[in-house]
């Protein structure tokens, strides 16, 4: 994998240096697929990386990390940080994100020290601090490093070099757990997070771009991109929605006119 030409990318080989040996906190999304595949170029293949499974984790994106990391050479590691047994992560409440950020980071501290890894590395790049984030503390509780930021890659960049990697990562949309899903203050369960995947995926079969199923049951409020609001109203699409959702109980299926946004439980 030839390493692009830029001096944020070398900084970033240095950084990751300096850390070695380490773990990756790998979701498959745009920042830690990076991430990942520098500590593959820069350490060598076999570089460990952990992805979080169970409730919280949308299968798509699951099986997308795992064929990335395959792809790249890396040890994938997949752990179920059971989210739902921790009380305050299950009230969801404001700082959900937080505190779910702050168990996934202290299970991979706890794997690095049993394996004698030095150091903990998530995919926060500079854009991540000019935003509300909960769980960015935990970031800074748990010493975690975040060698994007580190090395001064913003969003762009970070784009921009996983296409001159030929990323597969490079243009997808910006991603958030099931649980954003759920309106704050609602308790989370099982059911809810189950339901939400299985009308998703469906969905995601013929709707491409942004695709937010709200779970309001018994009303399912779904946020799509602007452009394919349109054809959401009339058929094939209007039937498909509702022949997808109303079998999982919803029994209304409202489309928000204002689209796809980021709700805030989504920065994390």
């Amino acid at each position: 994998m030839p390493a692009p030409l830029h001096p944020a990318w070398r900084r970033l080989g240095e950084r990751l240096r300096e850390l070695s040996p380490l773990v990756v906190a790998f979701s498959g999304g745009v920042d830690s697929s990076l991430l990942l595949a520098a500590a593959v170029e820069f350490l060598g293949p076999g570089v460990p990386a952990v992805l979080c499974v169970g409730p919280f984790t949308a299968p798509w994106e699951a099986e997308r990390a795992r064929a990335l990391a395959a792809e790249l050479g890396a040890e994938l590691i997949e752990i179920d940080a059971d989210e739902l047994d921790q009380t305050e992560i299950a009230a969801n409440d404001a700082q959900r994100c937080y505190h779910c950020k702050r168990l996934r980071l202290g299970l991979l501290a706890e794997l690095a020290r049993a394996r004698g890894w030095k150091s903990v590395a998530e995919g926060s790049q500079l854009d991540d601090a000019r935003e509300q984030r909960p769980g960015s503390r935990a970031v800074k509780e748990l010493g975690v490093a975040s060698p994007l930021a580190e090395a001064g890659l913003d969003k762009a960049a970070v784009r921009a070099l996983s296409r001159a990697l030929g990323l597969p990562t490079a243009e997808i949309p910006s991603a958030a757990c099931l649980a954003t899903r759920i309106p704050a203050g609602v308790p989370l369960t099982a059911e809810a997070l189950a339901r939400v995947a299985q009308g998703e995926a469906a969905l995601r079969g013929f709707i491409t771009g942004q695709i937010r199923l709200r779970d309001q049951f018994p009303l399912a409020r779904l946020e799509l991109e602007i452009q394919t609001l349109p054809k959401a109203v009339v058929d094939p699409w209007r039937t498909a929605i509702n022949n997808i959702l109303e079998p999982l109980g919803y029994r209304q299926v409202c489309l928000d006119l204002a689209g796809y946004r980021v709700s805030g439980q989504e920065k994390v």
